[in-house]
Order: structure tokens, then C-alpha cells, then sequence
């Protein structure tokens, strides 16, 4: 699993934001997104089907960039099929709304 967050506010990669992946077992997995806004491999590999939880730490970021922000994280549950090889969850963030979509 990898992801991506822009920082549509500022017009640029979202750098320094960190992730964590919630996988059903309970295991997590860690990453911070790179200059480029992207963590490459989040999870290695194919992942076992089931609901992943891709947690982000909007407001550490918010904070780091000094923009008041409304939302101190983004939660995004994914329903991962096993049959997919990779899973790419973009996330488009500003201070007041977010979106995300499956990725390619």
C-alpha cells in the first residue's frame, strides 16, 4: 500500500504528514510522507483482504505549516480484495475539507 497527500490549500505536496496503517489483525504499520507528499510502501507488498484503516496526522501537519486547521486527523477505512497487488490511497487536503479516492 502506498500513499499520496497534496496539500490543495498550499498548492504543494504535503511533506512530513504521518501515516499509520491499521490492518485488521491489529497490526500497524508506520510511514511519514516524503518531500514529494508520498509514503512508497506503507505496507510492502500484497495485503491480505479485509478493512484497513489509513490513519494521517492532518493537525501536526497543520501545525507545522502554521495553518489553523478543523480537522486534527483524517481516517479513511479501505476494504482491501486480496486479489489487488497494490492499493494506492491518495489523500487531497486543505484546513477546512479533504478528499480521497482509490488510486492507481
Amino acid at each position: 500500500m502506498s500513499t499520496h497527500v497534496l496539500d490543495a490549500a498550499l498548492g504543494r505536496p504535503a511533506a512530513g504528514v504521518a501515516v499509520v496503517l491499521e490492518h485488521p489483525d491489529g497490526e500497524r504499520t508506520t510511514g511519514v510522507t516524503d518531500d514529494d507528499g508520498r509514503v512508497a510502501a506503507l505496507a510492502p507488498g500484497a495485503l491480505p483482504g479485509g478493512v484497513y484503516r489509513v490513519r494521517f496526522d492532518t493537525g501536526a501537519y497543520f501545525a507545522a505549516t502554521g495553518q489553523q486547521g478543523f480537522y486534527p486527523e483524517v481516517v479513511v477505512a479501505v476494504t482491501i480484495d486480496a486479489d489487488r497487488a497494490h492499493t494506492h490511497v491518495p489523500l487531497l487536503l486543505s484546513p477546512f475539507a479533504y478528499s480521497t479516492y482509490r488510486g492507481s
